[in-house]
């Protein structure tokens, strides 16, 4: 208990004292999952909401890849990309690897399956009865799709909050990738680890509160945002 609030008390300090260093490190983790998620968002959404309205030969099998992509593990998501990026790997010439943007490619990795999945479920779940009346009004396949879509905005946000949860909170992925280098791909989660590592737990505790309470307050502005939807 006495750890939790002297944690509590230096998250506080180092918020109020504007501290250079967590600035830096809460900007460039709130920068990769934002980008990360945008990303994943224009590229799930669209997907999920065509294999929601569709049926074809390869259905079940994209469904079950994408399920099973909504369970891997982090960890692994990093090593494929590192081995992708890496000198040796086929996109080693970009020279992303120990980068930002390697951070965000494995975090987009992880996202995408569940807002695609999630996306994919919600708007199965709407009656199909809507479509035939949108087509009998002369709707085109994207108005269509559109409207199932407004009609599932509720699974739909739901699909973001978790994508942004699963990609917050990731340690193991943009550590591999990314390197926990200072001032340059240093996270939240990843100065926890580190400051856990060298038995700083107060600082590891300060930046663990800050790394929830940002997520509460995103996930906050995202609860709002789906009840002013629902209005």
């Amino acid at each position: 208990m006495d750890d939790l609030t002297q944690g509590l008390a230096h998250a506080i300090q180092l918020l109020l004292s504007g501290d250079a260093e967590l600035l830096e490190i809460v900007a460039l983790s709130l920068r990769v999952s934002f980008i990360a998620l945008l990303i994943a968002m224009a590229l799930g959404i669209p997907i999920g909401a065509a294999l929601g309205l569709s049926r074809t030969r390869s259905h079940d099998l994209i469904t079950v890849l994408l399920y099973t992509g909504m369970g891997l593990p982090p960890v692994v998501v990093g090593l494929f990309v590192y081995l992708m990026l890496s000198r040796a790997g086929p996109f080693g010439s970009l020279g992303w690897l120990f980068t930002p943007t390697a951070m965000i490619v494995a975090q987009v990795i992880i996202a995408f399956p569940l807002v695609a999945g999630l996306t994919m479920a919600s708007t199965q779940t709407i009656d199909p009865q809507l479509r035939l009346q949108a087509r009998a009004l002369g709707a085109t396949r994207i108005q269509e799709a559109w409207i199932v879509l407004s009609e599932a905005r509720v699974g739909v946000i739901a699909a973001i909050v978790a994508a942004f949860g699963a990609i917050i909170s990731e340690v193991g992925a943009v550590m591999l990738v990314g390197g926990n280098i200072e001032g340059k791909t240093r996270v939240l989660t990843t100065a926890i680890v580190l400051n856990t590592r060298t038995g700083d737990f107060a600082l590891a505790l300060a930046l663990g509160i800050i790394l929830l309470a940002l997520a509460f307050v995103i996930n906050g502005a995202l609860l709002r945002l789906q009840r002013v939807s629902d209005a």
